[in-house]
């Protein structure tokens, strides 16, 4: 397996803290996270349930705002950009995957697919595109709106959702925790493809050592903190 050489980090995070509650009912979800993910690569977390996985997840993405620490894309730090540049980045140079798939119930599978693109005012590659729709088992589900589809195709139309506009760096949660085996293995092959063939950047949270099987590098989480990286 042949993989870019980098030498430029995608995303880092510098002493990244999330604390949730107060008093009595504080929690640390992230407890000074140092994290440098290279450009070019698929990455991995692990961790036990409540580790901090899909937190730290959400604070690279911007989606979600750290209590203190520094989240950089490339030379872009997170944290200083106002709401407007903040999702301009996000919609711009950034593909998500996230376990409640946050497809739009009006729209067709097709449509939710296209929706970054059209919001960005670009058009997908048709050959890449067709590869993603492919790959995802979606050719024949294309006109149904998410209410007709099945959790799995669901998520189907969130990956390629994710992938179509060929963002920098695509963060997953759990990409394939509801799709068979052969179609899991579909998706995981086109995230694979999409960093050895495109140079992209994949930022994967995973509980499935078979999964994690396909990143260049795996990082292990424990009560908010990285014990392997």
């Amino acid at each position: 397996m042949s993989t870019p050489v980098t030498t430029w980090s995608a995303v880092r995070a510098v002493d990244l803290v999330k604390v949730h509650g107060e008093g009595d009912t504080v929690v640390r979800a992230l407890d000074g996270v140092h994290l440098d993910l290279p450009a070019g690569r698929l990455t991995a977390v692990m961790g036990a349930s409540g580790s901090g996985k899909s937190t730290l997840l959400h604070c690279l993405a911007g989606l979600d705002t750290p209590t203190s620490g520094t989240v950089l894309l490339g030379e872009v730090d997170l944290g200083r950009l106002g709401d407007t540049a903040l999702t301009r980045i996000r919609r711009e140079r950034l593909g998500f995957v996230f376990q409640a798939f946050n497809l739009v119930p009006t729209l067709s599978a097709r449509e939710n697919i296209l929706l970054p693109s059209r919001l960005a005012g670009t058009r997908p590659e048709p050959a890449w595109l067709e590869l993603v729709i492919e790959a995802v088992g979606l050719a024949d589900r294309l006109d149904h709106r998410p209410a007709q589809l099945s959790g799995g195709q669901q998520q189907r139309v969130a990956v390629a959702r994710a992938l179509a506009g060929r963002p920098e760096v695509i963060f997953a949660d759990e990409p394939t925790g509801n799709l068979d085996s052969r179609t899991g293995v579909g998706v995981l092959r086109l995230l694979r493809e999409s960093v050895d063939t495109l140079g992209q950047t994949v930022v994967m949270v995973t509980h499935d050592p078979q999964a994690a099987g396909y990143a260049d590098r795996i990082v292990v989480l424990a009560d908010g903190r990285v014990v392997r990286s």
